[in-house]
């Protein structure tokens, strides 16, 4: 933290430090937004930055890639880390008058003063599980995932004391764990109203999601990853037409099948493998029946969503149907 680049926007490397900053906000009457990230930002990010700074009078940013939620095998050391871009086109946002007022940069060890440990079963300390909501969709894939999560961004509701906080809906049971948190542990900073879930960011040219994974797309796997969406929008349309989830994932994975057999006949290097598609509820994250239909869930959304793999890199992405968030 002693090289950081030079910046206009204040940098708080500290809890201390942005509390005193904090403090201010609270004197003056002043809202402040928050998004939270891990860093290496994209549009994704840049679009909640604004949707921050349209509501509130100032917006923080925090940059923080947290162990805890990455499992020993997985790829904390390859997450990109980009400070010095990021902080460039940070100070290129602006809506109207208002720009990024702060960046939390902690150090890990500021994050976790008794420090951490990718292997949950050697961790010490103190840390939240989301029970009920942590084991399904993503979490079956990735079991400890939502525990870190729900860890870090307790720490992070706790130091930022944001008025709001913004998530993208490409994470979509990631916010949606979170407000249930926050609604189960009575956090005021923000309120649960005051969680909000901004549609997802994606490639003007084929809907790719955006996500600092996509960097570890080689040109050709850029090219197939696209396909998850494709998938998705099919069960989407087989649902809207009365079809089963039975019926809509078998079209989702049709898409995804058929994607595969044409990189195999193309010679091509990348490889494609589905993770999984499923339908949950929105509200319990409880698996559908595969015999129920939009009929039968005219009273809930339902998060249909969807992983895989192009190569190494493991790509996520998901619809709601019926209801907005």
């Amino acid at each position: 933290m002693s090289t950081l680049p030079p910046s206009p926007i204040p940098i708080f490397t500290t809890v201390a430090d942005y509390r005193e900053w904090r403090r201010k906000a609270f004197i003056d009457n002043k809202s402040v937004g928050f998004v939270p990230t891990m860093g290496a930002l994209h549009d994704g990010h840049l679009c909640l930055v604004r949707r921050s700074l349209q509501e509130n009078d100032l917006t923080v940013l925090s940059i923080f890639v947290n162990p805890a939620q990455f499992a020993p095998h997985e790829d904390l050391a390859i997450y990109p880390r980009t400070l010095e871009r990021d902080l460039q086109v940070l100070m290129e946002q602006r809506v109207a008058d208002r720009k990024p007022s702060a960046v939390f940069l902690p150090t890990v060890k500021e994050m976790y003063p008794g420090g951490i440990h990718q292997d949950v079963a050697h961790q010490k300390g103190s840390f939240v599980e989301v029970k009920g909501y942590s084991e399904q969709m993503e979490g079956k894939s990735r079991p400890t995932f939502f525990r870190g999560v729900a860890t870090v961004v307790t720490k992070l509701f706790n130091a930022i004391e944001p008025t709001n906080a913004y998530f993208g809906q490409k994470d979509i049971q990631q916010a949606f764990l979170l407000r249930r948190m926050v609604t189960d542990l009575l956090l005021s900073h923000p309120s649960p109203d005051h969680l909000h879930i901004v549609p997802t960011a994606r490639d003007a040219t084929d809907n790719l999601a955006l996500s600092s994974r996509n960097v570890h797309l080689s040109p050709e796997g850029r090219k197939v990853a696209p396909v998850l969406y494709a998938s998705l929008r099919a069960a989407e349309d087989c649902w809207n037409k009365g079809g089963s989830k039975a019926e809509c994932i078998d079209a989702a994975t049709n898409i995804i099948q058929q994607q595969i057999e044409r990189v195999k006949e193309q010679g091509t290097d990348v490889r494609l493998k589905l993770d999984y598609i499923e339908m949950n509820d929105a509200g319990s994250f409880e698996v559908l029946g595969d015999n129920v239909g939009r009929a039968e869930k005219s009273d809930g959304a339902v998060i249909l969503s969807g992983a895989i793999f192009v190569d190494q890199t493991r790509l996520i992405d998901n619809i709601l149907l019926g209801s907005a968030v």
